[in-house]
């Protein structure tokens, strides 16, 4: 299966009523368990670099693990620029095989906004290359507080700048490590009246599984990020087996403890938003 673009696994999505999961990565280990999960779980699956993978790793390396797993697998994989902040920032994303740009100009004024994230979706589409944009700032847990996207707002956006997703704040924050509150979905369903783009939730790991669940089937939201909860999960199973034998030292032997646990978590991810 050759690595996918975002719109080809997200449209599919959209019109038969499941998400597909964009995995937070932070280096060669989780990527590797995503894969393995989404082969077992029979799925497409969108590996993301966001801002903190990048100051890892760079993005040309980055684009080459990801276009090399999406290669050999047997599931499509898309490459997936998570919270690209500047047009700079997008085109040598581009540059390094990157199939999906998502530009995060969430605390511009929307016509910013909406000019920023046309220039690149344009820009994007002109390599084949998918482009999702967010209207309305998701915040952080213990940080910025989020602002609500406004339906009227979100039909602007979604109509002028020509995206192939739309990541919307309606009560979902990044890095929640419980899941609590949940989502607005009378807001959800303004938004779906007033836009036909697939919706995307970021900030995924905060919303309750029977809600996602939910949301999943029975809306245009086709796309949840998801990073905390499988964060901790790798952390977790990195801590048991440090712990376990506190004379090894070898990382490659420590790190490969992390897998089988992560593939578990990982699954039960997908298996909540599949068909």
């Amino acid at each position: 299966m050759s690595i996918a673009t975002l719109a080809e696994v997200l449209q599919p999505a959209f019109k038969n009523g499941y998400a597909v999961a964009g995995l937070v990565t932070l280096g060669w280990e989780d990527m590797c368990a995503f894969v393995a999960a989404a082969e077992a779980e029979n799925v497409p699956i969108i590996l993301q670099a966001g801002p903190s993978c990048r100051e890892h790793t760079p993005l040309p390396i980055l684009g080459k693990m990801f276009r090399y797993l999406g290669e050999n697998s047997s599931m499509p994989v898309v490459a997936h620029l998570d919270h690209g902040y500047t047009f700079e920032e997008c085109k040598i994303a581009l540059d390094c095989g990157f199939t999906s740009i998502m530009f995060d100009g969430s605390r511009k004024p929307l016509q910013e906004n909406i000019d920023e994230t046309a220039k690149i979706a344009d820009l994007a589409h002109s390599v084949g290359v998918s482009c999702e944009g967010e209207i309305g700032f998701v915040g952080y847990s213990g940080g910025e507080t989020s602002d609500g996207t406004k339906p009227e707002e979100a039909a602007r956006f979604a109509t002028e700048t020509n995206i192939d997703a739309m990541a919307i704040s309606v009560g979902n924050i990044h890095l929640q490590q419980k899941k609590e509150g949940g989502l607005d979905e009378d807001r959800i369903k303004s938004i779906e009246t007033v836009s036909d783009v697939p919706l995307v939730i970021h900030g995924g790991s905060g919303v309750p599984l029977n809600q996602r669940i939910k949301l999943a089937r029975n809306s245009k939201i086709c796309k949840f990020n998801i990073g905390t909860e499988l964060r901790m999960a790798f952390g977790n199973a990195l801590r048991l087996s440090v712990n376990q034998d506190t004379k090894r030292f070898d990382r490659i032997q420590i790190l490969k403890d992390t897998h089988d646990p992560l593939v578990q978590a990982t699954r039960k991810v997908l298996s909540t938003l599949k068909q």
